[in-house]
């Protein structure tokens, strides 16, 4: 199996929408770093945007995130790229002949509708966000007379996993 060595990803022009039903908390933050932590940890997209893999082989190679349409594929041949047409593989992907390395430019991404589990899984890591209590850099904070609080640093880290939406993201997930 040939392994991806490099991923550039471009950033999109933009993300989907905010889905409905979001708090005020979670209405108030930026929707692009909401989705871009969700991207992060999944493998669909689903606003278009460029992207380039470097891969050596040789294998089978399938794209890592999807959907993708490869526009074209390139050989290094000791001294720069030379485009190639690179042959199919049976689940979807392409059999590289050789070491490589080889660059594969793709599109991914597109405009179909956001799943509803997607949607939810965005409003709880909104959700959460929207309503964790930080305080950067401060363990703990004592005022006299009022009492105390401490924060969890890992709480904003761990944001994913804590608001449930890393669950319902599972079939989404990347397979790395």
């Amino acid at each position: 199996m040939a392994t991806t060595i490099q991923e550039d990803e471009e950033i999109p022009g933009s993300y989907p929408a905010k889905p409905w039903g979001l708090s005020d908390a979670a209405v108030a933050l930026d929707a692009a770093t909401i989705w871009a932590r969700i991207e992060a940890f999944i493998a669909w997209r689903w606003t278009a945007r460029g992207v380039t893999w470097i891969v050596e082989g040789p294998g089978e190679w399938i794209a890592p995130l999807k959907p993708a349409e490869v526009l074209t594929t390139h050989v290094w041949n000791n001294e720069a790229w030379e485009t190639m047409t690179l042959p199919a593989s049976p689940r979807g992907g392409y059999d590289l002949p050789g070491c490589g390395p080889y660059k594969i430019v793709a599109t991914i991404g597109d405009a179909v509708t956001v799943p509803a589990i997607v949607n939810e899984a965005y409003k709880r890591l909104a959700d959460f966000y929207g309503n964790a209590t930080t305080n950067a850099g401060v363990r703990q904070e004592t005022v006299d007379g009022i009492g105390s609080t401490e924060y969890d640093l890992s709480a904003i880290a761990s944001a994913m996993n804590r608001s449930g939406a890393g669950d319902l993201l599972r079939s989404f997930r990347r397979v790395l």
